[in-house]
């Protein structure tokens, strides 16, 4: 479509004398090309002189949109004298375009500064090209076959994000990869690119009688004061790890590879990525950012009265700056953990923030819309004299020309809505940067709570200054919320406990400032759960979850779970820095926060402790099942692949039963099938036994071993064969024999739970499925045992005797307790034969089998669920023995609630009658003391 058949807008000459001798080099122009050609010179000194010197050339290239690549098209054949004349021709035409395009809304915004930008990138590629080639003619440059000598630059800020301005200058940061040259080499190399980043510069920026490319600032590189222009990426990462600060991850945030050796400059942004993004939500970025906001005004003398006339558009009040730091701190808080918040231009950051719930999208709109107006604003500042200044005129004749090349006649209605935009973004963006302090007072005291709060002061987590200014902020309002809790003692004694507990406040204070709905959570968990409160002092970093948007979300199950920490696993194995240890600590974050998901779903009601139990199963078999081949192929990268078939890890107990609390353990044997291999085949190879057991202790550590990120489980491996005494992985052969041939009764009893939970090796599902036809078969074969329920009561007899119920709370051990019951539903999967391996199906099928009455089988079934309630909404309070003093009236109304009590005696009275009407179930069915022989073992004469 032709430039004049797309003009929206036209500009109005304030001059119209040159407007109409401009306008009248160009005769037969469609009338509507012919005003806006006038508009634009009659209010624009700058540009009427460009269209004159450009005249013969305009009109025909306005109808291609591709001005950049057509005008620079072949220069990269240019020497360098050649090529400074050829992009300052491009350079007027490129403005001369792109200035009408935008004037008579030809272009979006967007199109504008493309253009724009696309220039700078392919100016200062071609200008670093032609000096590092002269730098190697002359034989300055030691031979390398990187592209473009290794050296690249990158595009920051406004050239970053394809946002320049229309007389913006560009700011680089020129790097060089130091491994395209010998060590020897290096440092001549160095010195080379030196040269040529110092000649690029000035091929852009020198004033020559064809004026000037771009004005080119190299400031923005590591500590530029004692820095050369160019210098190594190992130097560049060397202080970004060391020193970096908050405002340059925010400049790294729209920091694009854009000329030289993009690849490697590609790369270095990769490997910069941990800096600019951090694992965890970084609310503490929230006043890095506004303390450099307010250096910024009081040095630019900025920060007093909001009138229009001489108001900095990008740096004032209500500016383009405020929007874009609003922009960029909400990405940086965010964009670690979300990937899709790590967009480079302002627009797109604000859109994905508002779609991601990081800002409500009402305002992502508005600040959208003022940020295009103040954009087009300060371009029409610039294009009344190519002048680099983002202030509107003082005086009443220079707003009026700005006012016309925005098409406004009025200019005092124009001044006045610009007014209240500029007023309007900074009561949106101020509100986040520079909460007020709080109007709440401190609420009444004790003398008792007073002695706690007083001792706060000498916590780690309070020791720095800025740590204690965030604190004072969220002090009256934490201490508010706690004292309406309902038990505002206990309540404050836990969050004492929490708060001592933390390493460090920072972060965590920022987190609670920004998000007032944590405080409200931490205080329901502290009046409630002390055992959930220690969780989080350990790993306060799983509050990130809450407000990750998916923390209430339906439950995703354990297939979706394995594939999201499997992707976790992968991208911290191939990160930058990143490697095994990494996805260690990776897995631990992971989990922590899906444990603490569960944790608080339970104590807030959301999910009963059924489903609690099935959520920390799904959750451990998945960590198990995605972290065991990840551990397998570090270890084979060593020792090479699994001999034979490969291994499989059998969850038993509570694990294999999906019947998990807040603080259990792993019950964890390996099998595995060397299939006649002798051998593994790798670097140091290692004979099948040894191989699996040095294998198995390396994925226990990898579950187990207490990482900067703590640990995920404790494993227990005594239910393997011959339990301590046997090796940690047993073959599938020597695992038959002695199930068949050697293991004792209750070894048959647990193995009615086992469940293959992770596998590795090229065909360990065939060697699942063999498992589960051996475990159906030894239930078969010795199942039919009569002396299964003999030993049963031997064995209910020593373990009850050795340990009786821990107090009266307990709905663990003892008889008629959870543990009884559970033998007796083994006993009775192991009888039938059954492949059932939880509980409450065990009993199902204990009653199918003739074994179990129906009346004994609802009645056992409904005993266990009500004792499963009390004992896992225990586990969730402590991890010691239940003790009501202990978890204080918070914890009892959780426990009251859970269980259906009306009172912690109701609750005595209904858990003593639950057990006994279970032991009396169970008693019968057992042999009588004087009729139980010694407990018996496979292929013994009883059998």
């Amino acid at each position: 479509m032709a430039f004049a058949t797309r003009i929206t807008r036209l500009p109005r000459p304030v001059d119209h004398v040159r407007a109409a001798d401009v306008a009248g080099l160009f005769p037969g122009i469609p009338d509507r090309l012919r005003d806006l050609i006038a508009g634009a010179a009659g209010s624009s000194p700058f540009l009427a002189g460009l269209i004159r010197q450009e005249a013969d050339w305009l009109i025909p290239a306005l109808d291609h949109d591709d001005v950049v690549a057509r005008e620079t098209a072949g220069l990269e054949d240019l020497d360098a004298d050649a090529l400074s004349v050829a992009l300052r021709r491009a350079k007027r035409r490129v403005a001369a375009q792109a200035a009408l395009a935008d004037l008579g809304g030809v272009w979006s915004l967007e199109q504008v500064t493309g253009a724009l930008s696309d220039l700078a990138d392919r100016a200062v590629d071609l200008a670093l090209r032609v000096h590092v080639a002269a730098e190697a003619r002359r034989g300055k440059l030691p031979p390398t076959a990187a592209d473009a000598g290794g050296i690249f630059a990158l595009a920051m800020g406004k050239g970053g994000a394809r946002e320049l301005n229309y007389s913006s200058d560009i700011d680089l940061i020129v790097l060089f990869d130091e491994t395209a040259y010998p060590e020897d080499a290096q440092a001549e190399a160095r010195a080379a690119l030196i040269r040529a980043t110092r000649r690029m510069a000035a091929t852009l920026s020198d004033a020559t009688d064809h004026g000037y490319v771009f004005r080119t600032d190299l400031r923005l590189r590591p500590d530029a004061a004692v820095t050369p222009v160019c210098i190594s990426t190992a130097a560049a990462l060397a202080y970004y790890e060391a020193e970096g600060r908050t405002w340059e991850r925010a400049a790294f945030i729209k920091a694009r590879a854009a000329a030289g050796n993009i690849p490697a400059g590609e790369r270095f942004l990769r490997e910069l990525r941990p800096f600019v993004w951090r694992k965890h939500l970084d609310f503490a970025a929230i006043q890095d950012a506004h303390d450099m906001r307010l250096r910024i005004r009081d040095h630019k003398g900025l920060g007093g009265r909001l009138e229009v006339p001489g108001h900095n558009l990008k740096l004032g009040r209500g500016g383009i700056r405020e929007i874009e730091f609003f922009t960029q701190t909400r990405q940086l808080i965010a964009g670690g953990r979300d990937r899709d918040l790590r967009l480079r231009d302002t627009v797109g950051g604000l859109a994905a923030l508002a779609e991601k719930g990081w800002i409500p999208a009402d305002v992502a709109q508005e600040l959208t819309d003022h940020y295009r107006e103040h954009r087009e604003i300060e371009h029409r500042i610039q294009m009344v004299n190519d002048a680099q200044t983002h202030s509107l005129p003082k005086e009443a004749e220079g707003l009026a020309t700005v006012a016309a090349l925005m098409g406004e006649d009025d200019v005092d209605a124009w001044c006045t809505r610009l007014k209240d935009r500029l007023a309007r973004v900074h009561a949106l963006t101020e509100r986040f940067f520079a909460p007020d302090e709080p109007a709440t007072e401190r609420p009444p005291l004790s003398e008792e709570s007073r002695a706690i709060i007083q001792r706060w002061q000498g916590y780690p987590a309070l020791r720095s200054d800025r740590a204690q200014q965030i604190f004072r902020r969220i002090e009256a309002p934490l201490l508010d919320r706690l004292s309406r809790a309902g038990h505002p003692t206990e309540a404050l004694m836990r969050f004492d406990s929490f708060l001592s507990g933390l390493p460090a406040g920072v972060q965590l204070f920022s987190l609670f400032e920004a998000n007032p709905q944590l405080i409200d959570l931490i205080v329901d968990i502290c009046g409630t759960a002390p055992g959930l409160a220690g969780y989080l002092a350990q790993h306060p970093a799983v509050l990130d979850a809450v407000l990750g948007g998916s923390f209430f979300a339906p439950w995703p199950g354990e297939a979706t779970l394995r594939a999201d920490l499997q992707t976790v696993l992968q991208r911290a194995l191939s990160a930058p820095g990143g490697g095994y240890e990494r996805a260690l600590d990776a897995a631990r974050r992971w989990a922590h926060e899906w444990q603490f998901r569960i944790g608080v779903h339970h104590l807030r009601g959301l999910l009963g402790a059924d489903e609690a139990a099935s959520q920390y199963a799904e959750l451990a078999g998945a960590c198990v099942a995605a972290l065991c081949p990840v551990t397998a192929e570090d270890f084979a990268r060593r020792h090479g692949a699994p001999p034979g078939r490969g291994a499989v890890v059998l969850g038993m107990g509570s694990l294999g039963a999906r019947v998990l609390n807040a603080s259990s353990d792993l019950d964890l044997i390996v099998i595995y099938d060397a299939d006649g291999a002798e051998a593994s085949d790798g670097p140091r190879p290692l004979s099948a036994r040894p191989y699996y057991a040095r294998l198995t202790q390396a994925m226990v550590t990898a579950l187990s071993a207490p990482t900067a990120e703590g640990r995920l489980y404790e494993v227990d491996m005594r239910l393997r064969p011959s339990g301590r005494q046997g090796p940690v992985a047993t073959s599938i052969q020597s695992f038959e024999t002695y199930q068949m041939t050697e293991a004792w009764t209750w070894e048959h009893l647990a193995l009615t739970r086992a469940r293959p939970v992770a596998q590795v090796g090229f065909d360990a599902a065939g060697l699942s499925d063999r498992i589960e036809e051996l475990r159906m078969q030894v239930l078969a074969a010795r199942g039919r045992d009569d002396r299964v329920m003999a030993d049963l009561a031997a064995m209910r007899a020593r373990l009850f005797s050795a340990k009786g119920p821990d107090g009266q709370w307990d709905a663990k051990q003892g008889p008629g307790r959870l543990q009884d019951i559970d033998l007796l539903a083994q006993s009775c999967a192991l009888r039938a034969a059954a492949p059932a391996r939880t509980t409450v199906a065990q009993l199902r099928a204990g009653h199918r089998a003739g074994l179990l009455a129906p009346a004994e089988a609802d009645r056992l079934t409904v005993i266990w669920r009500s004792l499963w309630r009390l004992h896992a909404s225990a586990r969730l309070l402590t991890d010691r023995p239940l003790d009501m003093e202990e978890i204080g009236q918070g914890g009892q109304a959780f426990l009251l609630r859970e269980a259906g009590a009306s009172s912690p005696e109701a609750l005595v009275e209904e858990l003593a009658a639950l057990v006994a009407e279970a032991a009396a179930i169970i008693g019968p069915k057992l042999p009588a003391a004087e009729d139980q022989p010694e407990a018996s073992r496979s292929g013994s004469s009883a059998s």
